[in-house]
């Protein structure tokens, strides 16, 4: 690691949104290129830098900076540099050279010192000195409390984040409570906290420390789908994160409580604790949810119900259909209910009742809005009924306005201005969570209908909650849920399969089936040589498809067959290295233009836009969603930008420093793959943990597939999946708290 003093002399690029930058320096009177993160810096400034040396293919010589302080100037030519390069407001080059005329090495300390005298100087006045000295407290409070939070090892980054979110107020926080950074700077989580925490001298048993374990183990929980926890297992995460006692959690609860942090409520026995917006999230959901949950025509007379039935039939001789018992009553539930839940496994003809719904209303004159979780699931839904079909982010009308993830996000549909229509379906219900499912809810009017349609026997959503489950479980709103399997999908052992696991009976692994294979290997390596062989071989003529549309599927992130060790061998096979390639490595990870890539969080302010052939913008807009895939088609080491292409030629540049929101999707986990439907599925199952390998994993699994499944592995392994029924559970209460506000004797306290 070498260290150097220079000034900068020439800002050549900066990235405002990273602060990655490349700069002209002079040091020792040479020029120097330096590469870095530099957030707040200004030309004229001098800086003790600390970094590498190293030679770029394209710029030759330069440092790469791992970290930098900026220092005072200590001499009049460095000195009128800095005051002449702009740096402060109201002095030009030619009033930098009066004043230190004036003042000679003595500028810097009459100008914070004794401003007033700057009116000594021609053309100051005594407001330009006040103004002047001003700026000079704010950069040098600036530059010391960078120096001050260097010393536990923050970065600049952070500390710019800091010094904005505080002012000269961080001093207390850091020395009295860093933990408070968890809670107000994003990207600031407990662990971080708690490492400067520990370098500063906070005690271990700090009621501060204590108090933000907690809020990290339930922010943790959630992550994991859980609107609560039971206050034992709570105080036990808690305890073993702190590596303190859970005596010593307890009374911190009723502390985070009364801050209104968290919030306690006992169901018979049992003590629950929520985070407060989720607690709150919940109880909005039911309230809005009575509110909805209205008959939208009193009751339907014998002599209406007859009207509604019959141009049922006259749509059917129409469109030569021939609905069933439940799909009826499902169309006759949507004419009568201001709420309605359909739900059913595939082949059951939940796309025909939707699609019959839709042409009831459409008949009615009304006015009918489409949409689902995700783009994927929204392209499907658009597919399948030939209507628009929006992502629901799409339909609320996103801003961008999102700091972190399910606490400010901001949508334009709300309360406030609610969605213009008369009927709203949404599509893949199971996907909703609960932060979501309360925007939705807020944007739809009472007298408006909601649709929601979803397999309830699907895995859950990622994020927490499990709505749709919650909501049937709940009694109390109309819910349809179709059974038959229709002909034509009876013909495919994709969805004779999939019922038959959902039952928990055997499934016929002998490969006598046209779209549903198993392939008995033992050894991972054979595995990866057959799954190279099905994606770039054999599949693509079998579905009629590309070797990037078949989708490995796999239960897990870790080990030989989990998504991390699967996209390293696929991206090799499938995408090798060539002298073309551009490639970046980003931590532990290699991205490689031409590489399929998946977005794993939502961010609702980064930007895309589609261009035209010739590579002009014709259209633009906000946000990018988990689940989202691409490729990526262009690695600008000299912008520090990755550019990935999305569905609908929707292209986004990401700075390297941002890379953690997107990964390798060769493979993904099943639980990534909600929504989504491919040409053709591989499933790898060997081995796992009994709580992952489950029937629902399993079901969720085959039900992504078109128009094939291969599983390849042991056979014991898919019938033992089959059989565990076991799921991982999740603590969530919406359906206590939507019988609660319906009076159905759940008892609270």
């Amino acid at each position: 690691m070498e260290t150097v003093t220079g000034y900068v002399e020439h800002i050549i690029y900066q990235n405002k949104e990273n602060g990655y930058a490349v700069m002209s320096m002079t040091v020792d009177g040479d020029e120097l290129v330096c590469v870095g993160n530099f957030q707040s810096v200004e030309v004229g400034e001098t800086l003790k830098l600390r970094g590498s040396f190293v030679e770029h293919p394209m710029y030759g010589h330069q440092l790469k900076v791992e970290s930098f302080e900026v220092t005072a100037p200590d001499d009049v030519v460095s000195m009128e540099r800095y005051l002449a390069s702009g740096a402060i407001k109201g002095i030009g080059e030619a009033m930098a050279a009066r004043i230190i005329k004036k003042f000679g090495k003595d500028t810097f300390r009459v100008m914070e010192e004794e401003p007033e005298r700057l009116a000594e100087v021609k053309g100051i006045s005594e407001r330009k000195a006040r103004e002047i000295a001003l700026q000079m407290t704010e950069k040098k409070d600036m530059r010391e409390a960078f120096v001050f939070l260097q010393k536990y090892g923050i970065s600049n980054t952070l500390a710019v984040k800091i010094y904005r979110q505080y002012g000269m107020e961080l001093y207390g926080v850091m020395r009295e409570n860093p933990y408070k950074l968890a809670e107000d700077i994003e990207g600031v989580g407990f662990r971080i906290a708690d490492e400067i925490a520990g370098k500063i001298g906070i005690h271990t048993d700090s009621d501060f420390r204590i108090r933000s374990g907690v809020l990290y183990t339930l922010l943790q929980a959630a992550g994991e789908g859980h609107i609560y926890l039971p206050a034992d297992l709570l105080e036990q995460k808690a305890a073993e994160l702190l590596q303190l006692s859970p005596e010593m959690i307890d009374p911190q609860l009723a502390n985070l409580a009364m801050d209104k942090k968290i919030v306690i409520k006992l169901k018979g026995e049992e003590k629950r604790v929520y985070a407060s917006s989720y607690y709150y999230a919940e109880l909005s959901c039911a309230r809005m949810l009575h509110d909805l949950n209205v008959s939208m025509t009193e009751e339907l007379l014998p002599a209406q119900e007859e009207k509604v039935k019959a141009l049922l039939y006259a749509m059917e001789q129409e469109q030569g259909l021939e609905l069933d018992e439940l799909q009826r009553q499902a169309v006759l539930q949507s004419v009568k209910s201001g709420l309605m839940i359909l739900s059913g496994g595939p082949g059951t003809g939940k796309t025909t009742t939707i699609n019959t719904i839709i042409r009831y209303f459409e008949i009615e004159g009304m006015d009918i809005l489409l949409a689902a979780p995700t783009g994927r699931a929204a392209k499907r839904m658009t597919e399948a009924t030939g209507y628009e079909a929006r992502t629901i982010h799409r339909l609320l009308e996103i801003n961008g306005g999102m700091i972190e993830e399910g606490k400010h996000t901001q949508f334009e549909r709300n309360e406030e201005n609610p969605l213009e229509a008369d009927v709203i379906i949404i599509d893949e219900m199971s996907m909703v969570d609960i932060h979501l499912f309360k925007a939705l809810l807020a944007a739809v009017s009472v007298g408006t209908r909601l649709i929601m349609v979803g397999d309830v026997d699907q895995l859950p959503s990622v994020g927490p909650g499990q709505v749709l489950q919650d909501l049937i479980d709940s009694n109390a709103f109309p819910v349809v849920i179709l059974k038959k399997i229709f002909r034509q999908a009876g013909e495919s052992d994709i969805v004779v399969n999939a019922h038959k696991i959902n039952r928990g009976e055997d499934i016929a692994l002998n490969n006598k089936s046209r779209d549903f294979f198993f392939l008995e290997r033992g050894d991972v390596n054979v595995i990866y040589k057959h799954m190279i062989q099905l994606i770039r071989e054999k599949l693509p003529p079998y579905v009629d498809a590309g070797p990037y549309d078949i989708q490995v599927l796999t239960p897990m992130r870790k080990g030989n067959l989990g998504v991390e060790v699967l996209n390293g061998i696929l991206q090799k096979y499938l995408n090798p290295p060539s002298p073309v390639k551009k490639e970046h490595m980003s931590g532990e990870r290699l991205f490689r233009v031409g590489d399929k890539v998946m977005q794993i969080k939502n961010n609702y302010q980064i930007a895309w836009e589609i261009v035209s052939r010739y590579g002009i913008p014709i259209d633009k807009g906000m946000g990018v969603f988990n689940g989202d895939m691409g490729i990526v088609i262009q690695i600008d080491e000299s912008t520090q930008l990755l550019t990935v292409e999305y569905d609908e030629h929707k292209r986004v540049e990401y700075p390297f420093t941002g890379l953690d929101e997107i990964e390798l999707a060769y493979a993904v986990t099943i639980h990534k793959s909600q929504g989504s439907e491919y040409p053709a599925v591989i499933l790898p199952l060997l081995s796992g943990p009994r709580m992952l390998f489950n029937r629902n994993l399993l079901y969720t699994a085959v039900t992504r597939a078109r128009k094939c499944v291969t599983i390849l592995g042991s056979r014991q392994t898919v019938l033992e999946m089959i059989r565990n029924e076991k799921q991982h559970e999740r603590y969530t209460s919406l359906a206590d708290r939507i019988k609660e506000i319906e009076n159905r004797e759940v008892q609270w306290q």
